[in-house]
């Protein structure tokens, strides 16, 4: 019966326009709340599946480093045995150090990265080259392959016609009064520049691993083994495999540990957003409030009807409770397919464009929609709306009921 009722009630006109005009407000204002906040859930998901794949494209499945010291020699029995295992697709062996690059009269400080013929095949920078070529060994001669970034800083221009100098401090050098006795120096030229992301960009040279071991003054030593994973096979069980086979000795982590932090801040950022438009959304459904308090008192001689025919007051409340909630609901529903239409409006026609005049690696907002956040949205603003119609029903009701007995 309160559902019946409450359906009734909220789909009659009512005696006085005002509550139909309230009703509507509150219908309106849920649904808006709910539209930004599944199309603000949806950006985010877009946001973060974009850096994923642009981290992807640099980070590999798995990085395996020493857990003391920098640089190591890679055991062969024990690595070998890590090479043979089906979880593992691709494995490449890398030196990378801090370094001063020179560039005509530029300098600045970057992270050389050495790596062997499989680096390509595990990462996918050979695919995010904005000029030249992804081009390590030519004709026996090393070559550099730039960031964005440290390319910019440096002016280094299409033609790559001037070489980079690198310094870095030598490892076996004593005490000496020449400066210069003090530094190993290389110089390589540039045969392309990648784009990936603003933090990867500013940071890395990449070179071949032989040059950077001869700059280093190493023999085979490395600073880190990076792995592809089959991907027939699981992640997590190829990850706890390797653990087991090199043991504390080393550290192994996965794509999410190699940039934990980030990732973190980007999942509280999306639902601090959430809970911030939430609060919005049940401010919004104050409407709520009004249109039940309203309608209580214009009904004041139904209750009155339906309390003589001995309707208890728990069923009363009961009717004020689903119309409040068929408001949440019908707010929810318009809500979430507004913000679906416009989700895929701006997925199929990119219509709101970023602002930066093609400095960003997309032109509009990316949109991912999720089930899950669909659902979320859902019975956050049913709940929210529940809430909402108990308050007026709860301490507004119990007079009315009282005055209804005197009518």
């Amino acid at each position: 019966m309160p559902v019946y009722i409450a359906r009734r009630y909220f789909f009659a006109k009512k005696s006085h326009n005002a509550i139909n005009i309230i009703s509507l407000i509150a219908v309106i204002g849920v649904a808006i709340g709910t539209m930004a906040l599944v199309t603000i859930l949806s950006v985010f998901n877009g946001f973060d599946r974009l850096v994923r794949s642009l981290f992807n494209s640099f980070d590999p499945d798995i990085r395996i480093t020493k857990a003391e010291g920098k640089s190591f020699v890679p055991d062969s029995v024990l690595f070998n045995k890590v090479k043979n295992q089906k979880s593992v697709f691709h494995y490449s062996e890398v030196v990378e150090e801090n370094a001063l690059l020179r560039y005509g009269d530029k300098q600045y400080i970057a992270n050389i990265k050495g790596v062997d013929t499989s680096y390509s095949k595990i990462t996918g920078v050979d695919s995010m080259m904005i000029e030249g070529e992804f081009s390590l060994m030519k004709n026996n001669r090393p070559y550099a392959v730039v960031g964005q970034g440290v390319a910019y800083y440096l002016g280094i221009g299409l033609n790559f016609i001037d070489p980079i100098m690198i310094y870095v401090p030598r490892r076996t050098s004593g005490v000496s009064l020449n400066p210069e006795n003090a530094f190993s120096r290389r110089f390589i030229y540039a045969s392309g520049i990648f784009r990936i992301e603003q933090e990867v960009d500013s940071k890395y040279l990449i070179v071949p691993i032989s040059f950077a071991r001869d700059l280093l003054e190493y023999n085979s030593e490395v600073t880190s083994i990076e792995i592809q994973l089959n991907p027939a096979y699981d992640a997590r069980l190829a990850y706890n495999e390797l653990s087991k086979i090199l043991g504390p000795r080393y550290v192994i982590k996965d794509r999410y540990q190699q940039k934990e932090f980030f990732y973190k801040i980007l999942k509280s950022e999306k639902w601090a957003i959430f809970f911030i438009l939430s609060f919005i959304l049940m401010v919004a459904s104050f409407n709520i409030v009004g249109s039940l308090t309203m309608l209580i008192l214009d009904k004041k001689k139904d209750i009155a009807v339906l309390h003589s025919m001995g309707t208890n007051s728990l069923i009363l409340r009961q009717i004020f409770l689903t119309e409040g909630s068929f408001i949440a609901l019908a707010g929810a529903i318009l809500g979430l397919t507004l913000g679906a239409v416009i989700c895929y409006l701006q997925m199929k026609f990119s219509i709101i464009h970023l602002q930066g005049n093609g400095s960003f690696v997309i032109d509009a907002y990316p949109i991912f929609m999720k089930a899950t956040d669909f659902g979320l949205v859902f019975f956050t603003v049913l709940l929210i709306g529940f809430l909402a119609a108990w308050y007026p029903v709860r301490f507004i009701s119990q007079k009315t009921f009282f005055e209804s007995l005197h009518l």
